[in-house]
């Protein structure tokens, strides 16, 4: 009888509608077993039909129709500030560029050779260097050029050590860095042939002394040919760390630049080797020189009376024999 219902149900449903009517219920378990332990779940009504039309595909649940009108929109001041605007900025906007953007400097044609002087570009050793002048002007007078001996173009370089800066300064290596730039590329601006050097040592106290290293390097950086024509060192009221050090690196010292140093005591006896018209001497070393011409003649006055007053016993104990 089952069978027969169900074949009529088939039957009317083809009938019908032309396909098999969907099943109403799941069956969780086997076909096999009671009736009581089987547990069904209802399906919803499954339409198959190609009668529908597009209203009747599309629609949706009332619990799922949306209302664009009650969605939450951003307003217009939530993205106003970050919105990129390609047009023209607004007018606070270039007030604030126009604070923080300072407009370039112009220079006036005095004011760019002003600028110009503070720096000077020397080539040493195939290298360029820029040279701080702002921070040489105290010691520029370091050296000097001081006339031309004997016949042709024979320079006299002066070196006044007593211009050199303290060495306890906190940007001493500094200036020294830029001194030794300066000294190299000015030698080579006023030597044209053979020249001498004359190195002014009197009235510098020991801190304004250049160190060994200093000299060394001054000496293996001037070009070979300034090496090949220099003719004569003169070192002038040489102090005994002069010439120590110059004893001590004698050694190491080529013999030809050792034959070349001569020492000179007093601007009078200097004035015996080179002509003295253009040669610039401080005050401080005329002033020291003064001093300690001086102090020579007050030694040896001393020692001539020293020599008077024993020459004088020995005549009288003499006389004081013959009587």
């Amino acid at each position: 009888v089952g069978m027969d219902q169900t074949h009529e149900r088939k039957m009317s449903f083809e009938g019908a509608e032309g396909r098999p009517a969907p099943p109403t219920s799941l069956p969780l378990q086997g076909q096999g077993g009671v009736a009581s332990q089987r547990k069904k779940l209802s399906a919803p009504p499954i339409s198959l039909s190609l009668d529908q039309s597009e209203d009747d595909l599309f629609d949706t649940p009332d619990d799922l129709d949306i209302n664009v009108d009650d969605l939450d929109t951003p307003d217009e001041a939530d993205y106003t500030d970050h919105e990129i605007d390609w047009e023209e900025p607004q007018a606070s906007q270039r007030d604030s560029a126009k604070e923080a953007v300072e407009p370039i400097p112009t220079y006036s044609a005095q004011e760019e050779r002003q600028d110009s002087k503070l720096w000077r570009t020397v080539i040493i050793g195939e290298q360029e260097h820029r040279i701080n002048m702002k921070s040489l002007e105290p010691y520029q007078k370091v050296i000097s050029h001081g006339g031309y001996y004997g016949n042709g173009a024979n320079a006299i370089i002066v070196f006044a050590a007593c211009f050199l800066p303290d060495s306890d300064r906190e940007d001493y290596h500094e200036i020294m860095e830029n001194l030794f730039l300066y000294v190299i590329s000015t030698l080579e601006l006023m030597v044209a042939e053979d020249y001498m050097i004359v190195y002014l040592n009197g009235a510098t106290p020991h801190r304004r002394m250049p160190g060994l290293n200093w000299l060394k390097r001054c000496y293996q950086m001037i070009d070979r040919r300034l090496r090949k024509n220099l003719k004569s060192f003169i070192i002038v009221h040489p102090s005994w760390f002069i010439r120590t050090i110059l004893a001590i690196t004698k050694p190491f010292i080529s013999s030809k630049f050792s034959s070349k140093i001569k020492y000179v005591n007093s601007l009078a006896e200097l004035e015996e080797l080179i002509p003295m018209e253009y040669v610039h001497i401080p005050e401080c070393i005329i002033r020291s020189a003064t001093c300690l011409t001086y102090k020579c003649m007050a030694i040896y006055l001393r020692h001539c009376s020293v020599q008077y007053k024993s020459k004088r016993r020995k005549h009288q104990g003499t006389d004081q024999l013959h009587t």
